[in-house]
């Protein structure tokens, strides 16, 4: 079964953040710049929220707001739901499909932030797990 932590080793490892204070205006060319869907809300090292295209356009497009006056904190998800790095990227599948939602921030124990799944990450996991699975059954088969 695909941990979390096998799945954050094998991506990037930077974190994208933005302070709850900063314009939307501001997280939203972070996103398209680091090519992202989503960004960590971070108060030093506190994760406080999560913020994404979608509560860009649900948030800020569609009630009017003006993107360089809207502080982030007026339009984050918050509280934000959490993975542990030993969750599976079954459990996490679940939960988003769940949910709703896109991306999940993986934190220790401790509280500390270490990384970012997307749905796309899972999917791919998935993928890769099942023609692993394929393989070997084609080598038993034939072997």
């Amino acid at each position: 079964m695909i941990r979390v932590r096998h799945l954050l080793e094998s991506k990037k490892s930077a974190l994208y953040t933005i302070g709850p204070d900063a314009p939307v205006l501001e997280a939203v060319r972070a996103m398209a710049a680091h090519g992202v869907g989503a960004l960590l809300v971070m108060s030093g090292t506190t994760l406080k929220g999560i913020v994404s295209e979608r509560d860009y356009a649900r948030k800020v497009v569609l009630q009017g707001r003006a993107s360089a006056d809207t502080p982030v904190s007026q339009i984050m998800s918050s509280p934000v739901l959490t993975v542990s790095p030993e969750a599976t990227a079954q459990h996490c599948m679940v939960l988003m499909t769940e949910r709703r939602i896109r991306h999940l921030p993986v934190v220790e124990e401790d509280g500390r932030v270490i990384g970012v799944v997307s749905i796309g990450d899972l999917v791919k996991s998935v993928i890769e797990d099942q023609q692993r699975t394929i393989e070997q059954l084609e080598t038993y088969i034939h072997g």
